[in-house]
C-alpha cells in the first residue's frame, strides 16, 4: 500500500521524519510532499534519505528543465491515482484553513483535491489558534467530507505556552493511518499456513499435469497476515510471483511435496488457508522417459492425490481451518459439502467461469460459507481487498475459539 505524507510549515515538521519510518515498519511504501514553509524547518534531503524517493516540494519542475511544467503539471494526478492514503502531520491552521475552504495554491493542497484516497490530517498549533472559533469551524467542514482528524496533545508548546495544540504522538498517527487503510494487529501471536498455487504431477520427464492457478490469492493473504502481525508460512506450488518478505517461504512442486511441507510444519500453526489449486489426480506410472509420439490412441491412468484438507481436518485441534472452493456448477451445494466432509471452520468458494472471478486474474467474486450454516455473498474487489476481508474472518473465528 502507497502513502503519502504531507509536511507543512510548523515546528513540528521534524517529526514527520519519525512518521515515515514508522509507516514504513509498517510495511507501506511512503512518499513526501513539503509545503515551501516546511523546507523552513527540515532539509527535503531528510525525506529522500528515508524514503528513497523523490521529495515533491512545488508544483512546477526546475526551470531549467524544457518539459519541467509539463511534467509537474501532471503529477499531483500521478500521485493522487496511485496512493491509498495522503496524512498531513503536522497540518497548520493555515493549511486547514485552506483545505476547509478548497484552495489549491501549491502541490499539497492540489493533491488533496485531486486524491480520492483517504485523508488522515493531525494539526499542530498554538492553543489559541486551535481553540479559534474559525479553526474548529474548518475541522468540522473537514471532518463533515470524511476526513479523520487525529487530534492534537495537550502539553507544553514550542510557543512557551501549555494546551491542546501539540502535535499528537507520531505512534497515535501511525496507528490511525493504519486503522483507516484496515491494517491491524489483531493477528499477533499467530502462525498462519497459507498454500498458493498449483501443483504439477509428473506424466514424464518432460510433461505434467497442472491447472491454471496463478498463486495471487494466497499471496494476497501472506502479505496481508504479515501486515496485521501474523508469523506467515507461506507453502507455494510454481508460480512466477516474489514471495513476501519476512514470510518463511517454502517451495515445492507435487500434492505429495506440498502434503509433507504442511505436515513437518503444522504443529506451529495456529491458522491454515489451503488456498492452493492442489491437483486432485496424478498419473498412476509416470513415465521414467519421454513418451514418444505414436498413431494409436494414449491412455493415461490416473489415481487420486492425497486429501491433505481432510488430512489437517484429521489433526485439526484448536486450529482454524478454511479451506477453498473453486467450482463451475451447483456452488452453494458443492462448498456446503467441501464444509462438512473436511471439517473446515469456513469455506471460500468462487465460481470461475464468472468474469472477473476465475483464474490468473487480479479480481475475485467469492461467497463465505460459514460452520454456523450462514452465508455471505461478496461483490467483486481486488485479491488484496479480499484477503484482508477474509482475514477479518479468521481474526473473528480466533477470538471465538
Amino acid at each position: 500500500m502507497r502513502v503519502a505524507v504531507g509536511v507543512t510549515g510548523g515546528v513540528a515538521a521534524y517529526k514527520a521524519a519519525e512518521l515515515v519510518r514508522f509507516l514504513q515498519q509498517e510495511g507501506l511504501e511512503v512518499e513526501v510532499v513539503m509545503t515551501r514553509a516546511a523546507q523552513e524547518f527540515v532539509a527535503p534531503l531528510t525525506f529522500a534519505a528515508l524514503t528513497g524517493r523523490k521529495v515533491i516540494t512545488s508544483m512546477f519542475g526546475a526551470p531549467e528543465s524544457p518539459t519541467a511544467n509539463v511534467e509537474s503539471a501532471i503529477e499531483h494526478i500521478a500521485v493522487a491515482q496511485r496512493i491509498d492514503a495522503l496524512v498531513i502531520a503536522p497540518a497548520t491552521a493555515d493549511f486547514l484553513a485552506r483545505m476547509a475552504g478548497g484552495i489549491a495554491d501549491d502541490f499539497l493542497s492540489t493533491l488533496v483535491l485531486a486524491t480520492k484516497a483517504h485523508v488522515i490530517v493531525a494539526p499542530a498549533m498554538n492553543v489559541n489558534m486551535w481553540e479559534h472559533p474559525a479553526t474548529q469551524e474548518n475541522l468540522a467542514r473537514l471532518r463533515g467530507r470524511g476526513v479523520r482528524i487525529v487530534e492534537p496533545g495537550d502539553g507544553y508548546l514550542a510557543c512557551g505556552m501549555t494546551g491542546l495544540g501539540r502535535l499528537a504522538e507520531v505512534e497515535v498517527i501511525g496507528r490511525a493511518v493504519c486503522e483507516t487503510l484496515g491494517l491491524r494487529h489483531d493477528l499477533e501471536g499467530e502462525t498462519l499456513l497459507i498454500t498458493a498455487g498449483p501443483t504439477r504431477e509428473e506424466v514424464d520427464p518432460v510433461r505434467y499435469l497442472s491447472n491454471r492457478s496463478s498463486g495471487k490469492m494466497g499471496y494476497a493473504l501472506a502479505e496481508a497476515a504479515l501486515r496485521r502481525g501474523a508469523r506467515v508460512i507461506l507453502v507455494s506450488g510454481p508460480v512466477t510471483l516474489a514471495p513476501p518478505q519476512n514470510a518463511e517461504f517454502v517451495p515445492v512442486r507435487t500434492a505429495e511435496e506440498m502434503r509433507r511441507a504442511i505436515f513437518e510444519r503444522l504443529p506451529q500453526t495456529t491458522v491454515v488457508l489451503m488456498a492452493a489449486a492442489v491437483a486432485d489426480y496424478r498419473p498412476a506410472k509416470p513415465s521414467a522417459q519421454k513418451i514418444k509420439r505414436g498413431s494409436a490412441p494414449l491412455a493415461l491412468e490416473l489415481e487420486p492425490t492425497p486429501d491433505i484438507l481432510a488430512e489437517i481436518s484429521a489433526q485439526k485441534g484448536g486450529r482454524t481451518l478454511v479451506g477453498f472452493a473453486a467450482e463451475t456448477s451447483d456452488l452453494a451445494e458443492n462448498a456446503r459439502g467441501k464444509l462438512l466432509r473436511k471439517g473446515a471452520d469456513l469455506v471460500v468458494a468462487n465460481d470461475v467461469t464468472r468474469q472477473g472471478a476465475g483464474f490468473d486474474v487480479d479480481t475475485n467474486i467469492v461467497t463465505l460459507f460459514r460452520r454456523d450454516g450462514s452465508q455471505l455473498d461478496l461483490p467483486q474487489m481486488s485479491k488484496q481487498d479480499l484477503a484482508s476481508r477474509l482475514l477479518d474472518e479468521v481474526a473473528a473465528l480466533r477470538r471465538h475459539s
